[in-house]
């Protein structure tokens, strides 16, 4: 007979590999500056839906958990955030600008071909001015940084607030 008290036993949480921040703290510092550079001039919730796409792509799970707390803190939906991952089927749900910047963003985080296809990059700078598409390309990169230190370190998802490394 189950209770309406009876608990779930999740699996254990695993630990991080290395706390890199702590020691390389000149380069977190440098890559804090960088985020911040980044992302002047672009709208907060495009930010954070490309921050989410590229580390889905890259399966960073610590700055999924991040990005999309930060988004909806941002005002985002729930039903854009949940989309995301199949963006290509739930089209309706962006703006055509929101989608060149997420399909700018697959391209730069994979570069399965070598390279960003014209088509891609094209579609992108109609919708963006180009010091709007300058701080967005840095975005993406920035991100991917982010992704790789945090899939490497084996960051721990779950425990980030919203605007806590604001």
């Amino acid at each position: 007979m189950s209770t309406a008290q009876e608990t779930v036993e999740y699996a254990t949480e695993h630990t991080p590999r290395l706390g890199w921040a702590e020691h390389a703290p000149e380069v977190y510092k440098a890559m804090v500056r960088l985020d911040t550079a980044a992302k002047k001039g672009l709208d907060p919730k495009l930010y954070e839906l490309v921050k989410i796409r590229a580390s889905q792509i890259n399966h960073c799970a610590f700055c999924l958990d991040m990005h999309t707390k930060d988004a909806l803190a941002a005002g985002e939906s729930v039903e854009r955030v949940v989309q995301l991952g199949a963006w290509e089927e739930s089209r309706h749900f962006y703006t055509e600008k929101e989608l060149a910047a997420i399909e700018l963003t697959e391209a730069v985080t994979v570069l399965t071909e070598g390279f960003v296809p014209d088509e891609v990059y094209e579609k992108a700078a109609k919708h963006f001015e180009e010091a709007e598409l300058a701080q967005l390309i840095a975005a993406i990169t920035v991100i991917n940084a982010w992704n790789r230190f945090g899939v490497t370190t084996r960051m721990v998802p779950g425990h980030y607030r919203p605007g806590q490394y604001a």
